[in-house]
């Protein structure tokens, strides 16, 4: 039994000490430049109603985006048409997102094969035919859609993504909210008008040739060569991504296209076992464009930049023409479906509306994270009083269980960067509730067992065994609620779900295993022949 106890100090022990290691950077203010090297150095993060600033919801407009997705394919229907000798055809759009084709009677057979072999996203929703003529009304397929419209909302959050952390706004929150919606949380902006600015902004996406000659470290020491510039991007998870290590790249300043070119930028799967890939493409100036670029730069890398940060720079292996490009690289479907939005992202692929807005000052701020503190203290002070009080010396072990729930809470919402809001105060004030409910259950098991005549030991290992099915149903059930909160809840709701998950978690490992560990080291040491409670 000692070895096992042993065993369990020593996890809390280290449990207890990567805590106070995540919550360091939140309580002091100057840590020494070594602590960032190899140890957390990131804050818990602050809501919009603890810190203040700018609150936005947009709506993306995923209809326009579907009739300009719609427009191209009319476009290059009509274009392929043309180049098959088919003529006497028309193609209009009609009912804002169907397509009606008019087919002489001798060519009925041809456009049907042409548009089952070449346009596999059209499926023939309606066949009229009369006067000589066929009528086929085509509409995009239901997967098409649906991926449009989540392409359309994940290529505007990109865009406004990009756009804002390029102008240094602190721990944004951009994410988005229900089918069509992103929400924007700017701390620290107390100016709308300055954030609606930033937004509608369009990222510019640019390909530059990447000099190899040129050596990084000196251009980083003594500035570029003439003609040249120093751009970085992130490698070791997939190039582009932020996760990976920051690298230096120095590139010709000359901007070779830009991305008002590329029409569209999908992931393909690849027929070998280098993982996915990403395919361009662009539309008929860009292409001839395109063509030139490679043709005249075989072997050398192209370095595609978005916001003046390297996604990617693939090595051009030979002359690209056809209007389409691929992407090669380590990536996995994540990321390379990530790098496909990035690409789009030169542009908004729909227009945007503000539907909420409003404005958190700092000084209501600083109230909430004051009031929010006082409640704290003052519930867990009233826990503190009413637990010694009752239960003297259990009381106090179960007070110090609390304190390291709290602290274990903390630390893994600070591990996991999670944004404290003021009703993720409130749930950390209902988890010390919820964990002192365990240990009261707990304690009264105990006290039934003393007054049956059971010895201490006994009394303690009956009254957790007896306890322990009712703090878990109770912990389960409000766990699966938290879980339902955050799945379908918004905003300050998810802040509230959040802390209160992590409270259960935390409160059934403090008030069960944490005090039991007390216990049974006493009981080993054979410290503990009569308990206060």
């Amino acid at each position: 039994m000692r070895r096992g106890v042993t065993v369990r100090l020593a996890v809390f022990i280290i449990a207890t000490l990567v805590s106070l290691v995540y919550l360091a950077p939140t309580f002091i203010r100057n840590l020494p430049p070594w602590w960032s090297s190899f140890l957390p150095a990131e804050r818990i993060h602050l809501g919009l109603d603890l810190q203040g600033g700018s609150h936005l919801v947009l709506e993306v407009k995923v209809d326009k985006a579907i009739e300009n997705n719609v427009e191209r394919i009319k476009a290059d229907l009509t274009n392929l048409l043309r180049d098959r000798g088919i003529s006497g055809i028309s193609v209009e759009r009609v009912q804002g997102t169907q397509l009606q084709v008019k087919v002489p009677a001798a060519s009925v057979e041809r456009v049907r094969s042409l548009l089952t072999s070449d346009f596999t996203n059209l499926s023939v929703v309606n066949t009229q035919t009369g006067g000589g003529t066929t009528d086929f009304f085509l509409s995009l397929s239901k997967e098409e859609l649906r991926s449009l419209r989540d392409y359309s909302v994940d290529q505007s959050l990109e865009t406004i993504r990009n756009r804002i952390d390029q102008f240094g706004v602190s721990e944004p929150i951009i994410q988005r909210q229900g089918q069509q919606d992103i929400l924007i949380q700017l701390p620290g902006i107390q100016d709308p008008e300055r954030a609606k600015e930033i937004i509608g902004k369009t990222a510019l996406l640019e390909f530059k040739l990447v000099d190899d000659a040129a050596n990084v470290e000196d251009a980083l020491k003594n500035g570029p060569p003439p003609g040249r510039q120093i751009l970085y991007g992130y490698v070791g998870k997939g190039e582009g991504s932020v996760g990976g290590e920051k690298t230096a790249y120095v590139v010709e300043a000359r901007t070779l296209m830009t991305g008002e070119y590329i029409t569209d930028a999908r992931v393909r799967p690849s027929s070998q076992l280098q993982g996915p890939y990403v395919e361009l493409i662009l539309n008929s100036t860009g292409a001839r464009l395109f063509e030139k670029i490679t043709a005249a730069n075989v072997k050398r890398r192209l370095a595609i930049v978005l916001d003046n940060r390297v996604y990617s720079a693939p090595v051009i292996q030979e002359r690209i023409g056809g209007g389409r490009a691929s992407i090669t690289g380590s990536f996995d479907i994540k990321e390379a479906r990530d790098l496909a939005i990035i690409l789009r992202a030169g542009a908004l692929p729909a227009p945007v509306e503000i539907v909420e807005e409003r404005t958190v000052g700092p000084s209501l701020g600083q109230d909430s994270i004051r009031q929010g503190i006082t409640s704290f203290i003052v519930g867990g002070a009233l826990v503190v009083v009413f637990m010694v009080a009752y239960y003297k010396g259990a009381g106090l072990v179960a007070v110090v269980a609390v304190i390291f729930n709290i602290l274990y809470m903390m630390a893994i919402l600070a591990g996991f960067q999670a944004v404290l809001t003021l009703p993720g105060i409130a749930g950390i004030v209902l988890t010390i509730g919820m964990a002192v409910d365990a240990n009261v259950l707990i304690n009264e098991r105990i006290r039934e067992e003393l007054r049956m005549g059971r010895a201490v030991r006994s009394a303690i290992e009956a009254g957790y065994q007896n306890a322990l099915p009712a703090i878990l149903d109770s912990n389960v059930t409000t766990f699966l609620s938290g879980v339902i909160l955050f799945q379908f809840g918004t905003g300050p709701i998810k802040g509230f779900a959040v802390t209160l998950c992590v409270g259960i978690l935390t409160t059934v490992i403090t008030a069960v295993y944490l005090t039991r560990t007390y216990y049974d080291f006493r009981i080993s040491a054979r410290k503990l022949e009569r308990i206060s409670i």
